[in-house]
């Protein structure tokens, strides 16, 4: 099968998952997890139409999206991976938003180097990642840390909070899945009070695995790699996208 036969079988499951929740198909994006795999096979995913890509890893990213961006300035990357505070300064030259922020420093570092975005007139997506799932994987704990990391992202003109993201438990267990992503929805409707002029529309929710029910649960955007690309052999499938090292 092609990559682009795979990218039209998700997006079809990803209808009928919205349709069985009385939701609008067009409601949710797909997000192309592109790390590990080559431009070519990058290329073959946009001229199959994908336009939004996610990578983990910032030296890889750079490298590859300097010369996609070139040939397909239409295209858009987030990075989805754990970011190192020396490698931020590395995030404007390729990326145009950060899925994974994940503590407050990180929130400051960010904010400095997007100044230059602020005088252009532009700024950088971000959303902040909350831990909803298995003790290994990061995140902030609870509302409360995503009210004050909310309101330290507004605080910096050159930042664009633009929603949440979370990584359900890598498991078989459906319970356990929808419950990592009510607890995100949740989190969304608590935080859209307390900011309601804030942007929260984005729930990054939803990998190979588990995109289905993601959807089900309310997910705006699924993070898709092994079902579009397949993973080469002995490189991590998308079900540990987020905290990969950079």
């Amino acid at each position: 099968m092609t990559i682009a036969e795979r990218i039209e079988v998700i997006k079809e499951k990803m209808e009928k998952a919205a349709l069985r929740s009385g939701r609008k198909p067009g409601e949710i994006q797909l997000m192309g997890v592109s790390k590990f795999h080559t431009e070519e096979k990058i290329e073959e995913a946009i001229k199959a139409g994908l336009l939004f890509f996610g990578e983990s890893r910032v030296q890889e990213a750079v490298i590859k999206y300097q010369v996609l961006k070139g040939k397909y300035p239409e295209i858009y990357l987030h990075l989805i991976g754990s970011l190192q505070r020396n490698k931020v300064k590395h995030i404007m030259e390729v990326f145009d938003g950060v899925q994974s922020l994940d503590r407050d420093e990180l929130i400051v570092a960010l904010g400095n180097a997007a100044v230059d975005l602020n005088h252009n007139g532009k700024s950088l997506s971000v959303l902040l990642e909350m831990h909803t799932g298995e003790e290994s994987k990061s995140g902030y704990p609870d509302e409360d840390a995503l009210s004050r990391a909310a309101e330290l992202v507004l605080s910096f003109p050159g930042l664009k909070l633009s929603g949440l993201m979370t990584m359900a438990p890598f498991t078989q267990d459906e319970k356990a899945i929808r419950q990592s992503f009510r607890k995100l929805v949740a989190a969304k409707g608590r935080l859209e009070q307390r900011f309601p002029q804030t942007d929260f529309s984005c729930l990054s929710m939803g990998m190979s695995n588990d995109f289905e029910l993601a959807i089900e649960e309310g997910s705006t955007l699924v993070r898709i790699g092994t079902a579009i690309f397949c993973t080469p052999s002995g490189a991590q499938s998308d079900t540990t996208q987020v905290g990969d090292p950079q």
